[in-house]
């Protein structure tokens, strides 16, 4: 695709709806994720052991990761049939309205096992909601954008998942700083899940004003002009199993450490922070907002970084980098201070940034048009049930079995590495032309014709 290529609004439109609607998403999800690490494990999953309610509470936590596969097979098959853009604006409204209905129940005390029950399948609407997402909002964006450039354009979709947490962990800061635990506990929670039917409408309206992939309107008019001709296609998922399951393969790995790092940093923080070390919740909930907005901001530096020097390379500074501050992180969150708290978790998330930023682009460039959506999706999401549905969970338990730091830190170690050797075997995609296929860039040249003296 040529780099001139202009889509209604500009690509700045175009980054701006992905961003926003991306955003709003995290935000609905993360949201989850710290109450669950502050408040749910007592209103709907009550417990002698603070820990043990904080471990079941997380466990529903993983349930939406459970439901992103299936989400990112359904949205991808219909993305990559029907579009991008009706998919984006669907997942939006599925994501919104769960979100907003958690803000609506009621509590264990109130209905007893029906109020975990309901939570649960709330949560399932969420993951539902953003396996589609992802995929969606990096294609989009990575379909319109020049291939020059490509890195830089699509990691500001990813930069939403910073700009989520942030707007997530600061509105339960600034509920936390001006109520009281007792206020909080009974409904100040509930602010954050309502006010997102708010940001999902103005999330809407910018949405809905962006055009479609214009890499995605050419594959499907070839696909149509096939059709008519009598060619069959398979499922754009059996395609990807049958062609791209290396290409699905790389991306599960590439997002492995990268899954697995950032919910450590932040989720499970939030129960190191509060529960091992007896610190105020407004310690963990400060130091992840500072760490997040400067994550917010290096995305997309890293992003054009890749566009400089490939992807590879910049995704190896993180998980090599990650490796290594495993065993820093943790002996720096131990000295209580905040502001060590707030370097460590802010030089963590630089390191995630490095091998987020460049994610999208390297991934979307793995697959040929016509299963881009799928292929995309079911490797995200797949990674998302192994690496970061897990995170949390299995930290906690070893956290309670060893009331130490060390294993966790070997664990996270383990998984930058699983991310460092998959990025150094996967070749280059620097460089790749949206809208040609891989056997159209790898086909050789069509010989020259001989000149007329040379022909018999």
């Amino acid at each position: 695709m040529s780099d001139t290529t202009t889509p209604r609004g500009g690509i700045g439109r175009i980054v701006g709806a992905s961003l926003i609607g991306t955003t709003i998403e995290w935000y609905d999800f993360f949201l989850y994720g710290s109450a669950a690490a502050l408040v749910f494990n007592t209103l709907f999953f009550p417990t002698a052991d603070p820990l043990v309610g904080t471990l079941i509470a997380f466990i529903t936590y993983a349930i939406g990761f459970a439901a992103r596969p299936l989400g990112g097979i359904v949205f991808g098959h219909f993305g990559d049939k029907i579009g991008r853009k009706k998919l984006l604006v669907l997942s939006l409204l599925m994501m919104g309205g769960a979100t907003f209905a958690m803000g609506l129940l009621p509590t264990y005390d109130t209905i007893g096992v029906w109020a975990p029950i309901l939570l649960t399948l709330l949560r399932l609407v969420q993951g539902f909601a953003l396996g589609g997402e992802w995929g969606g909002a990096v294609l989009i964006v990575s379909e319109h954008g020049g291939d020059k450039n490509r890195g830089f354009w699509a990691s500001w979709p990813q930069a939403g998942a910073p700009g989520g947490n942030l707007l997530a962990t600061g509105v339960l800061s600034l509920l936390a700083a001006v109520q009281s635990d007792a206020a909080f506990q009974s409904w100040g929670w509930r602010i954050p899940f309502l006010l997102s039917g708010l940001l999902v409408m103005i999330g809407l309206w910018i949405r809905v004003s962006v055009s479609e992939s214009p890499v995605f309107l050419e594959a499907q008019a070839k696909a149509e002009a096939a059709a008519a001709a009598g060619a069959k296609e398979e499922a754009p998922v059996v395609e990807v199993f049958k062609r791209n399951w290396r290409e699905v393969l790389s991306a599960i790995g590439t997002r492995f450490g990268e899954n697995i790092s950032y919910y450590i940093l932040t989720s499970f923080l939030l129960v190191y922070v509060t529960t091992h070390l007896g610190l105020p919740k407004s310690t963990a909930l400060n130091a992840v907002l500072i760490g997040s907005a400067v994550h917010f901001v290096t995305i997309p530096l890293w992003g054009a970084l890749s566009d400089r020097i490939g992807r590879r390379p910049v995704t190896l500074i993180g998980s090599t980098g990650m490796a290594i501050w495993a065993f820093v992180f943790f002996g720096l969150v131990d000295s209580k201070s905040f502001v060590v708290i707030a370097l460590a978790v802010t030089a963590g998330l630089l390191l995630h940034g490095a091998m987020y930023g460049p994610q999208a682009a390297f991934i979307s460039e793995m697959f040929d048009t016509k299963v881009r959506y799928s292929g995309a999706s079911m490797g995200s999401q797949l990674a998302s049930i192994i690496a970061g549905a897990l995170a949390p969970i299995i930290a906690v338990e070893l956290l309670k079995d060893y009331g130490s730091s060390t294993p966790i830190s070997v664990y996270l170690c383990a998984a930058a590495v699983i991310t460092t050797i998959t990025v150094a075997v996967t070749r280059e995609t620097l460089g790749r032309d949206l809208s040609r296929t891989r056997d159209e860039q790898t086909a050789p040249a069509p010989a020259a014709a001989a000149p007329a003296s040379d022909r018999v």
